[in-house]
């Protein structure tokens, strides 16, 4: 995994000692840089799940401040703090802006001694100094330097232990910074699995499940772990032995006013373990039906036409999670697990709602499709029931990989009755067929003549209407100018099922 993308992320409290203009202008300026910043973060993992770093960044700062002191000037900051005086919170304050230059960051590290002093304040008893601190061990955290990281191994286990502390804020800082320093070090990653941080992750959220922005900050942090090269062999056991995977399910649900972005990180965590190969234990945590009822309530607000910023971003990682543990999850208990067969309704509205501003999306909806239909005959009786078959028989003219998604899903209704492939055939699936055989995609071919094969087996009358529809010269085509498989299942359709309909109807002429 890449991990050289950096994002800020803006964290919005009150805003002090400034007039109501002035609060309510700065205020929107940063709320919309935040939203900004997150969906970039978020769009990028999840086109390619990227390892990223957070900035979080004082409320009640400018956001056009960008003078940062140059390095001589932390070591001036390091020598002043070295002696006692009335100014340390002052001096710290400097040098947690001087530190978000990355050349400074170096500067930083290379003196002697100086972690141990900022961590001498980070355990010190004057609490303002404890914040100005952690804010430069933060922006240490967030060093394009991978040599930083291991510098700051001295302050983690107080990290950890300030997670059960009473400062929201404080711990907020606190994850943040933690969850910046695991991609960039190995050795780093592997001390704070030795102190504790799953267990200390877990307990986080359990007591601060109401203080959302603790939330997101903890799952950001798990999220990060759960990404590591070597997260399925050292990591996901300790954490599906843990309470975290209950913590993360009982706090999926969204906060109308809080936002998605909690969600939207317990959803990329409980992701990560679904494609570990532990579907099993989140099965019986709920984790597919939680994951489901979920998505179904997101499918409803996209057919009522909610278009609102960021949702997209929840349903990708809740499709992937729900789309692995459907290949864990036995036959005979998949509607127990799902909870309703209504699931096809949501998954149908999201191909439709997205096929044309964001196709891989429509196209993981598709595919978390093929995995419900795959194997149970109530999901396929679902969609020619809640008369979806149509819409996604016209989704057959999209490529991206949506065609041969769908495709394989209109096979699925088709594999299961034979009454199926009629019904298949009256929303107008054959015609559609003679339009893919001609695609030059091969697969889209050879998929569309294993579904022709269910089709023409299942009734004469079926025959007879690809027959009119012109389909036996398609064949002929595909048997004559192609090789392999299609020409194969070519020549045996019109061989076995096509030949005396074909001369019946050519004697009638």
């Amino acid at each position: 995994m890449e991990n050289s993308d950096r994002s800020q992320m803006w964290r919005l409290t009150r805003l002090r000692h400034k007039n109501g203009k002035q609060i309510a202008s700065c205020s929107e300026e940063m709320r919309v840089k935040r939203r900004e910043n997150e969906k970039a973060l978020r769009q990028a993992r999840r086109d390619r799940q990227l390892v990223s770093k957070r900035l979080l960044l004082n409320e009640d700062e400018d956001i056009s401040m960008e003078t940062i002191p140059a390095d001589q000037d932390v070591v001036s900051l390091l020598h002043k703090l070295q002696h006692s005086g009335p100014e340390r919170e002052t001096h710290l304050k400097a040098l947690s802006k001087a530190l978000r230059d990355s050349s400074a960051q170096l500067t930083f590290v290379n003196q002697e001694n100086s972690m141990h002093l900022l961590v001498s304040f980070l355990t010190g008893s004057n609490t303002q100094c404890r914040l100005h601190a952690i804010r430069c061990l933060h922006e240490l955290s967030h060093s394009p330097h991978p040599s930083v990281a291991p510098t700051c191994l001295p302050a983690t286990s107080y990290l950890l232990t300030y997670l059960s502390g009473q400062s929201t804020k404080f711990t907020e800082l606190c994850l943040y910074t933690l969850g910046n320093l695991i991609p960039d070090s190995d050795v780093v990653k592997e001390k704070l699995l030795a102190q504790g941080i799953i267990p200390a992750l877990a307990s986080c959220i359990e007591n601060q499940r109401h203080h959302l922005a603790v939330v997101e900050a903890a799952s950001f942090t798990l999220s990060q772990l759960l990404q590591a090269k070597d997260a399925a062999e050292t990591i996901m056991s300790k954490v599906l032995v843990s309470t975290l995977p209950s913590q993360l399910l009982s706090v999926l649900t969204p906060d109308p006013q809080f936002g998605l972005a909690p969600a939207i990180e317990c959803a990329w965590c409980l992701h990560y373990m679904a494609c570990s190969q532990n579907g099993k234990e989140l099965l019986a945590c709920g984790a597919l039906s939680k994951c489901s009822s979920l998505l179904w309530s997101l499918g409803c607000a996209v057919r009522e036409g909610n278009q609102d910023e960021g949702l997209e971003l929840l349903v990708c990682p809740l499709l992937r999670c729900v789309g692995n543990l459907l290949s864990f999850c036995p036959a005979n208990s998949l509607t127990d697990q799902v909870g309703d067969v209504k699931l096809v309704v949501a998954l149908s509205a999201f191909v439709q709602a997205y096929i044309h501003s964001r196709p891989a999306l429509a196209r993981e909806s598709a595919w978390v499709l093929n995995n419900l239909t795959a194997h149970s005959t109530d999901f396929c009786s679902a969609l020619l029931t809640h008369n979806l078959v149509p819409a996604l028989i016209q989704s057959l003219a999209f490529s991206e990989g949506i065609n041969t998604m769908i495709l394989r899903v209109l096979a699925n209704i088709a594999n299961k009755k034979k009454e199926f492939c009629v019904e298949l055939v009256q929303q107008g699936l054959l015609s559609s067929l003679c339009a893919t055989l001609k695609m030059a995609d091969a697969e889209m071919v050879t998929l569309s003549l294993e579904v022709l094969f269910m089709l023409v087996s299942s009734s004469p009358q079926v025959t007879e209407e690809f027959v009119r529809l012109n389909g036996v010269s398609l064949l002929e085509a595909i048997q004559y100018n192609s090789e392999g498989e299609m020409r194969r299942r070519a020549a045996y359709l019109l061989e076995h099922h096509l030949v005396f309909t074909s001369s019946s109807c050519t004697t009638k002429t």
